[in-house]
């Protein structure tokens, strides 16, 4: 313990009546700017390190943060006659000090350790027969890929790391800290690369077009999503690969509109049939089938066609086809036919 003059608030940066919160917040800062292993050979970081934790120590524990308000430091001095605060109790009575310099240790070594590789998202336009019957999709996608040569080792040779032995971290003690670190020099591989993979000069990874197949599920929709695992960016230092994500969109059809899992479609018919009724062809996604066609039909009239819509994705059950009818008027008519028309049109007067 040290035995200078100290005020624990100030060397916290924190006012006297600050709360716990506070508190961890101003250490974790602290402790991150003047950690020995992020400042090698500076004897004055390590000297505040010390302090810094030695008043997190007593701030940090509300019975020593009482007996510090009201005596000063004196009563955390060790010395003849004096016990000290190391001596009663080895955790300082901050059970969550480890957990905080654990918090921070992985901060600064992230740098060190093996990393999953980038989640890629990519778009796919598909058929409405595609969403509607699935398919099988492949496609070209440039993203970063390990390298083949290496095996993204970045190595065309390499040696047992001698600081580590092969092991990939190291144990270290700060205080009553023991701790386990990825080693600096192999960044935990265990190796050491003594000549660099010519393929991708050292980096393990390089970016490649690669063709990529998916399969569609009946029933996709726009919005929908596929994740493929494994199929995103190079893993970092041996790290596992990212994954892909697929945004799928179902391009408009020129017969066909879409609602949820029900389609719609326009079915032309002349005058005549519309009045007399009878069999007309209407396309679906299967193909055309026959319909009766009831005398007397007016535009816009819709007919369903019961299963003929899209698969639900998940339970399988389709939708409904919807025919909706309308009635092609002629451009051009001969007098004949207007005497025809002319008929009809004093059917309608009774």
């Amino acid at each position: 313990m040290s035995t200078t003059t100290q005020d624990y608030y100030e060397t916290l940066g924190v006012k006297k009546g600050a709360s716990i919160d506070e508190i961890k917040k101003a250490y974790r800062r602290l402790a991150r700017k003047y950690h020995p292993d992020l400042n090698p050979g500076d004897k004055s970081s390590e000297k505040k390190f010390k302090e810094i934790n030695e008043a997190y120590e007593v701030l940090s524990d509300s019975k020593k943060r009482a007996a510090y308000d009201q005596f000063g430091k004196t009563e955390f001095e060790t010395g003849p006659g004096f016990e000290g605060f190391r001596a009663r109790g080895s955790d300082f009575g901050f059970g969550g000090a480890e957990d905080i310099f654990s918090d921070l240790f992985r901060s600064f070594r992230q740098e060190d350790i093996p990393l999953k590789g980038a989640d890629l998202v990519t778009s796919l336009d598909i058929s409405l027969e595609e969403a509607y019957k699935g398919a099988t999709k492949s496609f070209s996608l440039t993203k970063e890929v390990l390298c083949k040569t290496c095996s993204g080792s970045g190595a065309e040779n390499s040696q047992i790391c001698s600081h580590c032995n092969g092991i990939g971290s190291l144990k270290q003690s700060r205080g009553l800290f023991r701790m386990s670190q990825p080693c600096p020099t192999c960044k935990g591989s265990g190796k050491v690369i003594t000549r660099a993979c010519k393929s991708c000069k050292g980096k393990g990874a390089g970016v490649a077009a690669e063709t990529i197949k998916v399969k569609i599920p009946p029933g996709a929709e726009t919005g929908s999503r596929i994740k493929l695992k494994g199929m995103g960016g190079a893993g970092v230092r041996g790290g596992p690969t990212g994954d892909l994500h697929i945004a799928l969109t179902v391009r408009p059809h020129p017969l066909f509109k879409r609602e949820g899992n029900n389609i719609y479609a326009e079915v032309p018919v002349t005058f005549v049939e519309a009045v007399i009724g009878g069999k007309i062809q209407v396309p679906t996604l299967d193909g055309t089938v026959t319909m009766t066609l009831p005398s007397g039909t007016d535009s816009g009239k819709k007919f369903r066609l019961k299963g003929k819509g899209i698969p639900n994705r998940k339970t399988g059950a389709r939708g409904d086809e919807f025919a909706v009818i309308k009635i092609i008027v002629p451009k051009t008519i001969n007098a004949k036919t207007k005497e025809a028309l002319d008929e009809i049109e004093k059917a309608y007067g009774g």
